[in-house]
């Protein structure tokens, strides 16, 4: 099945596994490209926001190469990587030879409740099979008061902006993914946000899944979001 018919699961958990697989090698390049490297800053300013810090037990789902983790190791976390594609954990060991990295689905953790401060996701809501699922194991593995910070593509709300903004990530991002690296992979991407509950909807399943404080930081006139939350202290 073709990536830009936008499968369903469970094709979309094997469609996208294998889409990542094959773009690995060359992610990083196409990332600093795609964002003008303005995306090491957005990682940087989620793991502030989530005041990452000495000591702290981070764990970034999704990691891909590992560039939230490089970063949260380097302010003396200790970091675990959980990515379902084996290429990109590749990457990362490449880059964080002594980190420990785990090859799992997001939506079937295999971490203990509540065993962790920190759980970061970089670009990657949009392509979980069953999002719902991720979130209530995000809710799951974090202590309480353990603190959630996801970074997403969104779209500007700015007419002018937001016209400028499709054009860019409709027609010029996937050339430069072709050229690159994928071009069914840079296709899906900008079709991919179809999957993103809006933000009343996607707030009210992340505090379903056990979380407070939920709010939302938009970067580049709304092109990219930060939503950060806590986890809600358990009863019983």
């Amino acid at each position: 099945m073709a990536l830009s018919s936008l499968p369903d699961a469970p094709e979309k958990r094997d469609a996208v596994r294998g889409m990542f697989d094959r773009i690995a090698p060359r992610y990083d390049l196409v990332n600093r490209l795609m964002t003008m490297g303005l995306d090491q800053r957005w990682r940087r300013v989620a793991l502030d926001r989530a005041a990452v810090g000495p000591g702290d037990r981070v764990v970034d789902l999704a990691c891909g190469t590992g560039d939230l983790l490089e970063q949260a190791a380097a302010r003396g976390a200790r970091v675990t990587g959980v990515d379902f594609s084996r290429g990109m954990l590749v990457g990362a060991k490449r880059r964080l030879p002594r980190a420990s990295l785990v090859q799992a689905d997001g939506e079937r953790l295999p971490l203990a409740n509540a065993s962790i401060d920190v759980l970061t996701c970089g670009f990657a809501l949009r392509n979980f099979a069953d999002l719902k699922a991720a979130f209530s194991e995000m809710g799951r593995v974090l202590a309480d008061r353990g603190r959630l910070a996801l970074l997403e593509v969104d779209r500007p709300s700015i007419p002018g902006i937001a016209a400028l903004h499709s054009v860019y990530f409709n027609r010029i991002v996937p050339r430069i993914g072709a050229m690159l690296s994928d071009r069914a992979a840079y296709e899906y991407l900008p079709e991919s946000t179809v999957y993103l509950p809006n933000p009343p909807e996607l707030q009210r399943m992340i505090e379903d899944s056990g979380f407070d404080q939920v709010h939302k930081v938009s970067f580049l006139f709304g092109a990219a979001q930060l939503i950060c939350a806590q986890r809600r202290p358990r009863t019983g």
